[in-house]
């Protein structure tokens, strides 16, 4: 039988056995604008929608749940979750999840300070003596994670870390450029937050699934109808819909997006 039957019949199986048992694949995420959102009781975001059409082309039903990151990982590791929705690789879990090929966007951490309290950081020396509001369970780059010359304050929410940042609690908060602009803007906090000039790591968001039979054929189909809609109209759309947000600077000028490296 040639490989792609294979591949075909195992994936077809697969789908077949969830719906034998009146089962749906359990997704986990955590809210993370815009990428993946609840507004008003109705899910968006580039990644999330990208993530239905394929599953609905794929012939696969799927249960989602907002948790914080944390709890989200922890469902994993626990057996009552079935995979993960932008999760960044890494070799910790690689005996626990199976990673489709194809990533679903890349994200770019970066710093944000108070206006009235700015920190105009370029490299990690900058930040010595200084805390920086964090998200549990977030993955930023060793080279962040394991300095010394700083603390690490996490928050149960992007919103929350942005009220400690107007507060004066933190002197600055680390997370993607884009959610970080997307809750500025839902916020208010226009003319009040900037962005720091320094870039602490690009990295690779996926759609991760647990172990077990038959997931690995199903990443790999998953890999392969996600990077076939990419190149269709419908993912121009969709990403153009979800397209980034114009950087907020000290001088109110627009900088232009630094050249996106996997790492």
């Amino acid at each position: 039988m040639p490989v792609i039957l294979k591949l075909l019949t195992a994936a077809l199986f697969t789908c077949l056995s969830l719906a034998a048992y009146g089962e749906k694949l359990r997704i986990v995420t955590e809210p993370w604008a815009p990428y993946v959102y609840d507004e008003q009781g109705v899910m968006h975001g580039l990644d999330y929608e990208a993530t239905v059409i394929v599953f609905q082309r794929l012939g696969v039903e799927v249960q989602w749940q907002f948790l914080p990151w944390k709890r989200c990982l922890a469902m994993l590791e626990q057996g009552q979750a079935d995979g993960a929705l932008d999760i960044f690789h890494s070799h910790d879990r690689d005996a626990l999840l199976l990673y489709p090929s194809e990533p679903l966007s890349e994200v770019e951490f970066v710093l944000f300070y108070a206006n009235a309290r700015p920190h105009l950081a370029r490299r990690l020396d900058d930040l010595q003596g200084l805390s920086v509001g964090t998200s549990p369970g977030y993955l930023y780059g060793a080279p962040f994670s394991d300095s010394t010359l700083f603390k690490r304050e996490p928050a149960p929410s992007h919103e929350a870390n942005f009220g400690k940042l107007l507060l004066g609690r933190i002197d600055l908060v680390i997370t993607d450029r884009r959610v970080g602009q997307h809750v500025i803007k839902a916020m208010g906090l226009e003319g009040m937050v900037s962005q720091a000039p320094i870039v602490i790591s690009r990295q690779q968001q996926y759609l991760a699934v647990r172990r077990g039979a038959g997931m690995d054929l199903l990443a790999q189909r998953f890999a392969a109808e996600l990077k076939r809609f990419k190149q269709e109209p419908a993912y121009a759309i969709l990403s153009e819909k979800y397209g980034a947000i114009p950087d907020i600077t000290a001088s109110g000028h627009t900088v232009e997006q630094q050249e996106s490296s996997a790492q």
